[in-house]
């Protein structure tokens, strides 16, 4: 009797189970969040700006410091970013207002204004806000000094909605803003005698002032800022949730600061006579030189700005270069590295630079290769420079003091103290100039860096991995 009836009821409770199941399938549909989508299609839709400081065509394909942390976060998600590149910067903010992509990492600074229309993250870094001239102009130090002149802005940006706050206090302010220009043309433009004041970034400052020898900060015209992400408004914040903990895990486990220091930290090494020099320097030395440096770049697959950078640190790209140690060329090679490497003639310009090339490769061959990049190519250039005995000692002393022994950034800090007795007496190969090796490698980064920028020979890429934000507004 019990079997009999539990038998007739069966197709009912499948009835029953198969509606049930249906309608919590349906309802799972009707209430993914919007996090949840992202990792069903597979896919984060991420605006940046073509800028140094965010996202631009490096010697390696696409990089940049937003760029980076924002592929890092997709990678976090188990997604792949799809990267929309605005070409002007107001069109940002309305484009994630009307959902145009799921997040901005574009250098965008937080304010109550923009709070209004868009949702942001925590912040990653700290800025404040400058006002730059030209050098030899009359410097600004106050906002008393702006009256009478006009300020130029970046349309959309922080700096238009500051002084729009400021001329209710300040009324003989007067601006101009450009939807066309970017961080990089407004500097140009400043360094040619075209615009007398702009506002700018403290990070894009710091970054750019390298490429324009002749632009000078003024005064600070804001308080400290935040930077950050930003998001839709809407009440599925799912997305910015996982931000902020990807972002609070990034300050945790270093990633942020190894970033940083990727992008920022070797900039102070290169000052502004260094950098106008090598700007001269590229016009009337390196373009005679560059067929050598593709030749002997290519028969060691490595790049040949990156072999010109070295080379200009040595030599100053001068082919007759001898220093007061007997070293010689554009290389600036020792007689006993040369009668090792075979080289005869060391002020041979194809000679020194093959010479050069090879055992920078040689050393580099000894660093572990557990090591990632760029910090390899970094501690084999300091080993270059310093001999590969003190690197290693650097790199016991790093790991003694409880830094890692495999980041560049942790092994700069102990190179130093090799000039330091109760130091260097604890490390097998003794004391050295541990100085020299830090300002080496900073300044053929900052070399490095402004050839890329002027030789940019990458741009085919942008167009395979990007789309680009067509015109909100």
């Amino acid at each position: 009797m019990f079997a009999r009836t539990y038998l007739n009821l069966l197709p009912v409770a499948l009835l029953v189970w198969g509606l049930s199941h249906i309608l919590l399938t349906e309802s799972k549909e009707i209430y993914t969040t919007d996090l949840e989508r992202i990792q069903l299609n597979g896919e984060i839709d991420i605006i940046t700006r073509n800028t140094p400081t965010t996202y631009y065509i490096g010697p390696e394909g696409p990089t940049g410091f937003e760029y980076e942390l924002a592929t890092a976060f997709a990678d976090h998600l188990g997604v792949k970013p799809n990267v929309i590149v605005s070409n002007e910067f107001a069109n940002i903010i309305p484009a994630i207002g009307g959902q145009a992509a799921n997040l901005a990492a574009a250098g965008i600074t937080v304010t109550e204004a923009r709070k209004k229309f868009v949702n942001f993250s925590d912040s990653y870094q700290g800025i404040t806000q400058l006002v730059i001239y030209k050098a030899g102009n009359k410097k600004p130090r106050k906002i008393e000094d702006l009256k009478g002149v006009t300020v130029h802005v970046i349309k959309g940006s922080s700096h238009e909605e500051l002084l729009e706050a400021l001329h209710k206090e300040y009324d003989f302010l007067s601006w101009q803003s450009h939807p066309e220009l970017n961080v990089s043309a407004m500097l140009e433009k400043v360094e040619a005698g075209e615009f007398e004041y702009i506002i700018s970034d403290s990070n894009d400052y710091q970054f750019n002032r390298r490429f324009y020898s002749k632009i000078r900060k003024g005064f600070q015209i804001s308080q400290q800022q935040s930077l950050a992400w930003i998001f839709p408004k809407s009440k599925d914040n799912s997305v910015l949730l996982a931000a902020n903990e990807f972002l609070a895990i990034s300050k945790e486990n270093g990633f942020l600061k190894r970033l940083h220091e990727k992008h920022y930290n070797h900039i102070p090494g290169l000052n502004y006579a260094g950098a106008h020099t090598f700007r001269k320097h590229i016009n009337s030395r390196l373009e005679n030189l560059i067929p050598i440096f593709k030749q002997v770049a290519n028969e060691h697959d490595i790049d040949w700005r990156f072999l010109a950078a070295v080379s200009y640190q040595e030599s100053l790209w001068n082919p007759k270069a001898v220093s007061p140690t007997g070293v010689r060329g554009l290389m600036m090679l020792t007689k006993r590295t040369a009668k090792q490497l075979g080289i005869e003639n060391r002020t041979d310009p194809i000679d020194s630079t093959k010479g050069g090339a090879s055992y920078l490769l040689k050393i580099k061959d000894k660093i572990p290769e557990r090591i990632a990049e760029p910090d390899r190519t970094w501690m084999a250039l300091a080993a270059y420079n310093v001999g590969f005995g003190h690197l290693e000692d650097a790199r016991v002393l790093t790991q003694k003091r409880g830094g890692n022994p495999d980041q560049w950034a942790d092994v700069r800090e102990s190179l130093p103290l090799l000039t330091q007795k109760e130091w260097y007496k604890k490390t097998r190969f003794g004391y050295a100039r541990g100085h020299e090796p830090v300002l080496y490698v900073r300044n053929i980064r900052n070399y490095y860096d402004l050839l890329v920028w002027k030789y940019n020979e990458s741009d085919g890429l942008k167009d395979s991995i990007t789309r680009i934000l067509p015109r909100v507004m």
